[in-house]
């Protein structure tokens, strides 16, 4: 049976049950009501009765009489009783409905009303059957009991009168009871439409799925509803994020990068866009949701692509490495043909000076980064840049005043801020006007902290670009996929509790100045 229709016959059975309970107590109320009410008007009357001056001196004389016959009767066919009986002080009928019965005892028990106390309501039954009646002592001018008066109603009146009343009560409950029966059917069929039709054990079977499916995928997942706050999200994308995501929290509140943030507000599908949260880079693919006609939200998937910018990053690091040694080599290779050549034509001076230029250009530049800079990943990422600089027509030099004896604790974020400043100081010297195209780095040790400055010959950074150059997306160069590069630097080095600005934009004689501040990130522990 489907659980609607248990909960439709339990609301029933709920609703017959309170009925019959209340229809219950009700008669029970009603009878002890119209009991009491009949055993009242049975008192009112033997108290008139035993008050009659006549009924007291026939009673006090033990003297049954056509009086007291003729005084029962009347006051029997006035009020509608049963019966009106008069006894003297021993319990023998003075008067009686059935003539036949005076000069007998009473067939109930009349110690009570003798011994002076009233009875009320009483339910007996004597020679006229099952009756209410109730009982008072007829007193003498000296106050002495000298017989009884019983009234009683027949059991039947109050009988019928619970009847009427509780066939009453029957019409209103059974109005109730339609009543109570269409609210639940009503309930039913909303339930149904609130569930789509789907029984308790097949939603405790969805929320088993949703939990397996949110906290079983490997990406970050993020639901927000049309209102623009989070219905769902699993624990990877708040790791992704690097912040809490709770439930019907506001999306505008959670202070999103600006790429992801307008990835929900426009509410259209977005593939592989890519975004930096923290210190990483991330993919992010947007779904907008919609289920007859209702708009459920948007859905976020988002894929950390940190781990894969940096190995990509050293495979570009590694290929400039390659790129350059093969141009050496090839390089090598013509000037032994030259020396060579001089040997055989026996031009030995001139071969060995042309030696000594060789070994004088091939160590001049390791040895200037190696006297500045003690940290092989710095001097293996400048050595790199300077080989891919070379290739790009730009010349990439280390300042004269450059100066870093301690190594490197953090060669990631060393090589996210200083890489992504060459490249873009590199891009904007080939790029800019001035020739020959130039970019020169200053590295400076303070303590553990190490400043880094990158100065190009391009045009400068112009002044629309100045407030959002650091912003997601914001790029300089036409093709598609770029922005990331100093967004990405300042987020690492902020990380640290450090950062990357804009010193100078450039004026008529150079081009823009970047600088970077990285506390903590230099090991004077291991400083030889």
């Amino acid at each position: 049976m489907r659980f609607s229709r248990q909960i439709l016959i339990l609301q029933t059975g709920v609703v017959v049950l309170v009925l019959v309970i209340g229809l219950a107590l009700v008669s029970w109320l009603l009878w002890g009501t119209l009991r009491d009410q009949y055993g009242q008007r049975a008192l009112a009357i033997a108290r008139a009765v035993s008050s009659d001056p006549v009924v007291v001196a026939n009673a006090a004389d033990r003297h049954p009489g056509d009086d007291l016959e003729q005084r029962v009767r009347a006051v029997t066919d006035q009020t509608g009783a049963l019966f009106v009986v008069i006894t003297d002080d021993h319990g023998i009928r003075l008067a009686h409905p059935d003539p036949a019965a005076v000069g007998k005892r009473v067939s109930t028990d009349a110690s009570a009303a003798l011994g002076g106390r009233e009875v009320v309501s009483s339910v007996q039954k004597g020679t006229l059957g099952l009756s209410v009646r109730s009982k008072t002592p007829i007193r003498a001018v000296g106050g002495q009991v000298v017989g009884e008066v019983s009234v009683g109603y027949e059991i039947g009146a109050p009988v019928g009168e619970l009847v009427r009343l509780i066939t009453i009560s029957l019409v209103f409950a059974a109005g109730a009871l339609a009543l109570g029966v269409g609210a639940s059917a009503l309930l039913t069929r909303r339930l149904n439409r609130l569930t789509h039709g789907l029984e308790p054990h097949e939603l405790t079977e969805l929320l088993y799925e949703r939990e397996a499916v949110l906290h079983g995928i490997g990406e970050g997942m993020l639901a927000v509803d049309a209102a623009g706050r989070v219905s769902a999200r699993n624990d990877e994308a708040e790791r992704l994020l690097g912040k809490p995501l709770p439930v019907g929290a506001p999306v505008s509140g959670l202070d999103l990068s600006p790429r992801l943030g307008k990835a929900v507000e426009e509410r259209q599908p977005v593939d592989n866009l890519l975004a930096v949260a923290g210190n990483r880079v991330l993919v992010v693919n947007s779904r907008a949701v919609r289920r007859d006609d209702r708009d459920l939200g948007t859905v976020l998937t988002l894929r950390d692509r940190t781990d894969l910018d940096a190995l990509t990053r050293e495979l570009d690091a590694v290929r400039s490495l390659s790129d350059g040694l093969r141009a050496q080599r090839h390089e090598f290779s013509n000037r032994l043909h030259t020396l060579s050549g001089l040997l055989q034509l026996g031009h030995h001076g001139e071969a060995v000076e042309y030696l000594q230029t060789l070994t004088e250009t091939a160590i001049a530049l390791p040895a200037t980064i190696g006297e500045s800079v003690a940290d092989p990943y710095l001097q293996a990422l400048l050595a790199a840049k300077i080989e891919q600089a070379g290739e790009k027509g730009v010349t990439l030099c280390l300042s004269d005043d450059s100066y870093v004896a301690s190594p490197v604790s953090d060669p990631i974020t060393v090589s996210t801020v200083v890489g992504n400043l060459l490249d873009n100081a590199l891009h904007a010297a080939r790029m800019g006007p001035r020739r020959p195209a130039s970019a020169e780095i200053a590295l400076l040790e303070e303590g553990t902290s190490l400043h880094v400055s990158v100065v190009d010959s391009g045009s400068g950074v112009s002044g629309e670009l100045r407030e959002t150059l650091f912003d997601e997306g914001v790029s300089t160069k036409l093709a598609p996929g770029h922005g990331l590069g100093l967004a990405l630097a300042r987020q690492a080095a902020r990380v640290r509790g450090g950062d990357v600005w804009l010193a100078d934009p450039g004026g008529a004689e150079w081009g823009a100045l970047f600088v970077a501040a990285l506390p903590g990130l230099l090991d004077q522990g291991g400083n030889s």
